[in-house]
């Protein structure tokens, strides 16, 4: 008898991480590109990123509250989801939409689906693509400080309206070269037009690379999103084997930090090994196609949430057969 195996019941493999430690790492990640979007964009930044957390915690504490569920106010995933929104915003948009949207991404992409892990899409850039389309104007009017924020007084109001770099590159023609219009370094320290959290792509990589170290996310989705998205523009771009043009597709705008914080959310990205590398490449793909195809010189928001829809047929594509079961049942042969 004491040789006897004793069989729990799954998981049979247990992780020592939590809920609240997860949404930890992703707030500390997250810190670079914050810290970095209030030295460049100054005090209005800070407070965008502010309202925008605060209006979420509060939206998520008033939901359970009247709906009678039990309390989370150490779960931190209202923090996150209210960071990233936050992040996404310019540091020129009146702090009302950053409430709006905070009440949108928690109420209706997530809450009414059933809370945390049953949301079909990432409450934060389902914000984002609701406020951009009813308040297009608000969404995109960026501005780029003279110097930063520490040599304007930290005020924030020494600025200038600008067209963010990508938009740049896509108005240039195909034989101008990009250096000429636009600075690869300055997109890659951060020091260009844009919303708070996605100028500056050292930032976002730091945040990145301490997510990885954490084992919070692997390098599939980021890694698969980023080469499929740099091959698909350099094929199909009509600018050739063009470095500058690549690196600055791929630093500029939000396709660092969808890479690295959005396309990475555990709820709405494929569990499977094969699963995540799928979804990166289709992440890349349609990436590509709408920065090279539509008027616009972005794409990453409405990409990721197209992608978060395709995820169940994803991983049921990439989901691997339970040990012992055929691919296919034998068919039975009727005797006659």
């Amino acid at each position: 008898m004491k040789d006897l195996v004793n069989v729990s019941a799954s998981p049979h493999d247990r992780s020592g991480k939590t809920t609240r430690s997860i949404m930890r790492d992703v707030v500390i990640a997250l810190i670079p590109a914050s810290a970095f979007g209030v030295f460049q964009f100054g005090i209005k930044a800070l407070l965008v990123l502010v309202t925008s957390v605060v209006s979420a915690v509060i939206a998520e504490f008033l939901w359970n509250y009247f709906m009678k569920k039990p309390k989370t106010p150490y779960e931190c995933s209202a923090v996150v989801t209210g960071l990233l929104l936050g992040l996404n915003f310019p540091a020129s948009v009146p702090l009302w939409i950053p409430v709006v949207g905070s009440v949108f991404a928690i109420i209706v992409v997530k809450q009414m689906y059933g809370g945390l892990g049953r949301n079909f899409m990432n409450p934060a850039l389902g914000a984002r693509c609701f406020l951009v389309i009813c308040f297009a104007g608000r969404m995109t009017n960026f501005v780029v400080e003279k110097g930063n924020a520490v040599m304007n007084g930290f005020a924030g109001v020494d600025g200038i309206s600008q067209a963010t770099p990508l938009a740049i590159i896509k108005d240039l023609p195909a034989t101008t070269a990009v250096g000429s219009s636009v600075s690869l370094s300055d997109m890659f320290f951060g020091f260009t037009g844009g919303v708070i959290g996605e100028t500056s792509a050292l930032a976002i990589l730091i945040g990145g690379l301490y997510l990885v170290i954490r084992k919070v996310i692997s390098l599939r989705i980021p890694l698969a999103y980023l080469i499929s998205c740099g091959a698909f523009m350099l094929i199909f771009s009509g600018r050739g084997f063009d470095c500058e043009y690549l690196a600055a597709q791929l630093i500029g705008g939000g396709l660092m930090l969808g890479a690295w914080f959005m396309a990475t959310d555990y709820v709405t990205s494929p569990i499977t090994p094969w699963g995540q590398i799928i979804y990166g490449i289709l992440l890349g793909v349609l990436t590509g196609l709408i920065r090279t195809c539509s008027s616009g010189a972005e794409g990453v928001s409405f990409t990721i949430i197209f992608c978060n829809l395709l995820v169940p047929l994803i991983e049921r594509m990439t989901m691997p057969r339970a040990f012992g079961l055929e691919k296919k049942p034998k068919k039975i042969k009727k005797e006659a």
